[in-house]
């Protein structure tokens, strides 16, 4: 992680723990928000104005927050007004690299080797992890926000009419219900995998492994009473907050995360609303089943010999 600017030791997927021994992630840096006339936004500075060419994404497909980013670019279609770099799959001792395994690039903007190389250029000073989705200013040079959920809005209404797709992905109409499931959805599933994989203690392990499948059961039962989506017809950010964690699930979480009481394909409604979010323009070219189960099978600590699973089959892969 880096401390005052300077990586001081290796890579490490737990930072934090609370006293049961329960992970406990970090919270983001940087939350300055792009809107169409470069005004504040609900937090951090004015002067992040919506312009084309301008803003460039680091994402990681491996990783279920930066897919969140790459899904709403594709929903509005802004893949002309925002370039991105995606890092390769596999964790380093340094984080996040460049390179050429297949479906990564450079960085395309400063040539840097490590993520964590963005984030001390934004600020020298910078202590803490460097993590993916980056969204940054090349204009001003620096990183304008890096937290999922404030890039995955500001995508949805910060660029205006740049995007080609007028599609909300958070009406106002559904506002308070998309917030409160999204809290739920994140706490219990999306981080609640995570929980468990890296839980250091078996009381901590066991309640995140029962919270993500009541959440799963929760999930099938709402969509089996609203579908094809959580809300109904209009797909929104909270589909996009549902679908990162359960197109990884059988892949990697039953497996490395051994949140293995059931799959996704034991479920028939998730399972189906998998493939129609896979349907939806330019959805199927944001997951990279590769990049997944070679990322997660990449972290020592919870599989020393990198030996990654052949299987399994899965329908959308």
């Amino acid at each position: 992680m880096l401390v005052d600017g300077k990586w001081v030791a290796d890579w490490q997927p737990v930072q934090a723990t609370d006293a049961k021994g329960g992970f406990v992630r970090q919270t983001s840096t940087f939350r300055n928000w792009v809107t169409p006339d470069g005004s504040a936004g609900p937090t951090g500075d004015a002067g992040f104005k919506a312009e084309a060419g301008r803003y460039h994404l680091y994402v990681a497909y491996i990783c279920p927050w930066a897919s969140r980013t790459l899904m709403a670019r594709a929903i509005k279609g802004l893949e002309d007004v925002i370039s991105i770099s995606v890092v390769e799959p596999a964790l380093t001792p340094q984080g996040w690299r460049f390179g050429d395994y297949p479906g990564s690039t450079p960085d395309h903007l400063g040539g840097a080797t490590y993520m964590h190389e963005i984030y001390t250029k934004a600020d020298p000073h910078i202590s803490g992890r460097a993590t993916v989705p980056v969204l940054w200013d090349k204009s001003r040079n620096t990183i304008v926000n890096n937290e999922s959920a404030d890039i995955l809005r500001i995508l949805n209404t910060g660029f205006g009419g740049l995007a080609k797709n007028g599609h909300d992905l958070s009406p106002e109409a559904l506002r308070t219900r998309i917030d409160a499931l999204n809290d739920a959805i994140y706490g219990s599933l999306n981080n609640g995998v995570y929980r468990a994989g890296f839980a250091t203690t078996q009381v901590a392990y066991e309640e995140a492994y029962a919270e993500v499948f009541a959440t799963l059961d929760r999930m099938e039962q709402q969509l089996a009473e609203n579908g094809p989506f959580l809300f109904g017809a209009h797909f929104t950010e909270s589909d996009i907050r549902l679908f990162v964690t359960l197109v990884r699930f059988d892949a990697a979480y039953h497996g490395i995360f051994k949140c293995n009481k059931r799959r996704i394909a034991d479920y028939p409604r998730l399972s189906r609303f998998i493939m129609d979010v896979m349907a939806l323009p330019g959805i199927r070219a944001t997951v990279n089943i590769d990049h997944i189960k070679r990322g997660y099978y990449s972290i020592k600590s919870l599989n020393p010999n990198g030996i990654v699973p052949v299987g399994p089959e899965l329908p959308f892969a």
